[in-house]
């Protein structure tokens, strides 16, 4: 047996391995880490950074984000852009928006999305022509990593209500 197969073995399920060959942090989600109550924790909870009855799950404020924070605040950010996108960008707007998408693959801290994202752009080009395209090209592109992970879809034809109008009740005004 391999050493890579011998470490997979004694990784808890949903751990992921880095392109090192070591365990992921930001590419593995909080909770798949299983943290015991060692004597970190407990010098953690002494120091007041951490509550004795806060959830084995619950993420430390103080700690870096995990593949989940990471995606919901690169999503957000993502969406949140588009939305603001010009319906009529220049070319200087649309190169730059490429720019920003395609140095997705290679800079995205979790590899393993990093070479998702990096296939999936290669079939799926992004669409830049407007804000309109952009945010359906993204909604569609989240959509897919939704159903990839068993989480429910979201309705690309409310982006502009979710990522820049807020709901026509007012609530967000």
């Amino acid at each position: 047996m391999s050493d890579a197969s011998d470490r997979s073995q004694k990784l808890p399920p949903g751990m992921v391995i880095g392109p090192d060959g070591k365990p992921c942090k930001i590419c593995t989600a909080f909770r798949n880490w299983k943290p015991k109550t060692s004597t970190a924790s407990m010098a953690a909870i002494a120091a007041g950074r951490l509550q004795s009855d806060q959830e084995p799950d619950t993420r430390p404020a103080y700690c870096p984000p995990d593949v989940e924070q990471l995606g919901r605040a690169t999503w957000t950010f993502l969406h949140t852009t588009a939305a603001y996108y010009p319906e009529r960008p220049t070319p200087n707007q649309r190169a730059n928006m490429l720019n920003l998408l395609h140095s997705l693959p290679i800079l995205y801290p979790c590899s393993h999305c990093a070479s998702h994202l990096g296939e999936v752009m290669k079939t799926n080009p992004p669409d830049v022509s407007g804000q309109f395209a952009l945010s359906r090209w993204l909604c569609e592109r989240h959509n897919e990593v939704n159903e990839r992970l068993g989480k429910k879809l979201f309705d690309c034809s409310k982006t502009d209500e979710r990522w820049k109008d807020g709901p026509p009740d007012g609530s967000c005004d």
